[in-house]
């Protein structure tokens, strides 16, 4: 690539699959960027590693206790000059650094939304892996960058795709009727739904063919992960939901496709590798070396693509029916979802009833669009304390 200035980062979310790729990108073409300050939840072993080898000047864990005992570690191996900070706010005051460039959100669920809005105001470039900023306060979030000037780019796989398909990264081009999201299907794409109910953690975090965090796989399991894609497309591309599809792709080696007006689909293909988005994130307008070879076609022997089964698959219904309900009904979605999901994980609730508690609390509340973060946070409470009460009655 040709020569440029050096890209100072900011990795919040570091030690999940997002952000351990992001580093692996930075780590070959270290002539390009530097990793600034990095970000996570509790782990304070994995950002100690970081830490160790990349050198940050800050450093920051949302948990206190957490950020504590980092700062005692990293004293007892003699590494000085790392500032480490703590809580959701420290997290934050990162992401707003006026010595980071590029800020890579990846904290996992709405707990990124406050990270991901202070790097929005601070007019910086955002590589967008949190899905749930758009989901919970998409229309904010947009409007605070079209007035503070900061560049999005989308690091999800798929939106990663479209951007790529899209003329300028804008669905507002001349010629484009609509875009194709793909979805693996997850592990239960050909599981008798009637035995939905006995599924079990582990099965459901078993992705056939991606590696990520516990939450996003059972968000994988039951498609409400596509369905908050279709969100967040629907924000960043400013497309109204009739324009976005969703199809089973069982391969998940084409990532997404755009289709125009003259017959054409445009597709992204790709192997299954974060790295390959996180790559271009990183490099556009220019391409970078991921480490990840191109697809082999003939090994790969076919692409197939199926319908989504709504049976088995009721949170996309209920994803669809957020967004075109609009006001704060996707933030309610959201964290309803957050809180089945949790429960199923810690074996408080039936797989098949992770549905059931979000519909619940969709129907119990209809708040207005949030203006900002603390409306958000509001909204988001309160359809917690609403599926809380859901999971207490459905299994009580």
């Amino acid at each position: 690539m040709a020569e440029r200035d050096v890209t100072r980062l900011a990795v919040l979310g570091a030690t999940g699959s997002i952000g351990t790729s992001t580093l692996d990108v930075a780590a070959r073409h270290p002539e390009a960027f530097r990793v600034h300050a990095v970000a996570a939840g509790r782990d304070v072993e994995g950002l100690l590693a970081i830490c160790q080898r990349h050198r940050p000047a800050r450093a920051a864990l949302a948990d206190a206790s957490a950020a504590a005992q980092l700062s005692a570690r990293l004293r007892a191996e003699g590494i000085a000059g790392i500032e480490v900070s703590a809580g959701e706010d420290g997290v934050a005051a990162l992401a707003a650094d006026a010595e980071v460039d590029a800020v890579v959100t990846a904290v996992v669920g709405a707990a990124g939304l406050a990270s991901s809005m202070a790097a929005c105001e601070a007019g910086k470039t955002i590589l967008l892996a949190n899905k749930e900023t758009l989901v919970v306060a998409g229309e904010a979030f947009m409007e605070t960058a079209r007035r503070s000037g900061a560049r999005i780019v989308p690091v999800d796989s798929e939106h990663n795709a479209v951007f790529q398909g899209l003329p300028g990264g804008k669905a507002s081009a001349p010629g484009v009727e609509r875009i194709l999201l793909t979805a693996s299907g997850g592990p239960f794409r050909d599981r008798d739904p009637d035995t939905l109910a006995a599924v079990t953690p582990e099965e459901a975090v078993a992705h056939p063919n991606w590696s990520m965090g516990r939450k996003i796989s059972v968000d994988s399991a039951t498609m409400m992960n596509k369905g908050l894609e279709v969100i967040e497309a629907c924000h960043l591309f400013g497309l109204a939901p009739e324009r976005v599809d969703v199809v089973i792709h069982r391969q998940s080696l084409v990532h997404a496709l755009v289709g125009y007006c003259d017959g054409s689909y445009l597709a992204q293909v790709g192997s299954p590798d974060m790295r390959v988005p996180i790559a271009y994130a990183m490099g556009y307008p220019e391409r970078l070396a991921s480490g990840v070879e191109l697809v082999d076609l003939a090994a790969a022997g076919r692409l197939d693509f199926e319908a989504v089964e709504e049976r088995r698959f009721p949170c996309l219904r209920l994803a669809y029916q957020a967004l075109r309900a609009g006001g704060g009904a996707c933030a309610v979605l959201n964290a309803a979802n957050e809180v089945a999901v949790d429960a199923f994980l810690e074996g408080r609730l039936r797989f098949d009833r992770i549905a059931a508690v979000t519909e619940e609390a969709l129907a119990a509340q209809a708040p207005p669009a949030p203006r900002d973060l603390p409306s958000a946070s509001a909204i988001d409470a309160q359809a917690r304390r609403t599926a809380e009460a859901a999971v207490a009655r459905i299994e009580g």
